[in-house]
């Protein structure tokens, strides 16, 4: 027996802010993804069609794709940071999860440590370059609380020049490859990281 659905019985229920809040949280996964992929100038079309929403949603969150960058952003500097303030954080560990997303996400990651004169005007306001600054040096500070005396990195900026020149070698079609760059560059730098993986909690 065939069963007829009216479009208000197929439509799925409103669920208002719970519905804001998934979407939100699906667009910045699905960007995170299409950045790796195809770096940040990828349509955002391609990144509603990932999360699954329109491009009006889209929108109504991230106004322009600046936003966009910086929620990303924001999400993987906050990892980062809830890492270095885990019980028996060492900082091989932080590392580890600092590299796990420089090889999720390496093309925009890397707006940590571009060089802020370069790029398109649009996309690099004085606002995005002093946000970017901002979660570059909050990065900065979850780590140095994690040197000890003595480190090879503990040069005024040779901790977060480190950062980014593994940033830079971080490179290749799939993720493994990424990892195992990235790991070289630690190595080749003479710095240990521990496993790399997303913060667990």
């Amino acid at each position: 027996m065939t069963q007829h659905h009216t479009a208000e019985e197929r439509r799925p229920a409103n669920d208002g802010p719970k519905a804001a809040a998934r979407n939100r949280a699906a667009l910045i996964a699905a960007a995170r993804e299409v950045y790796a992929e195809h770096g940040l100038d990828a349509p955002l079309s391609g990144i509603a069609r990932r999360a699954g929403v329109g491009q009006g949603v889209l929108y109504r969150h991230f106004p322009d794709r600046a936003a966009l960058a910086d929620a990303v952003l924001e999400e993987n500097v906050r990892e980062v940071e809830q890492a270095a303030a885990a019980a028996g954080a060492t900082l091989a560990g932080v590392l580890g999860v600092l590299t796990w997303h420089l090889t999720e996400s390496a093309a925009f990651i890397g707006l940590l440590h571009a060089d802020r004169t370069g790029g398109r005007t649009e996309d690099r306001t004085d606002g995005v370059h002093a946000h970017a600054s901002a979660l570059s040096e909050r990065v900065a500070r979850s780590l140095r609380g994690h040197l000890t005396d003595g480190h090879r990195l503990g040069g005024a900026d040779d901790l977060m020049l480190a950062v980014a020149m593994v940033s830079g070698a971080v490179t290749g079609p799939t993720r493994a490859e990424r990892e195992r760059r990235a790991l070289v560059a630690w190595r080749l730098l003479g710095v240990e990281v521990g496993a790399v993986r997303p913060f667990a909690g």
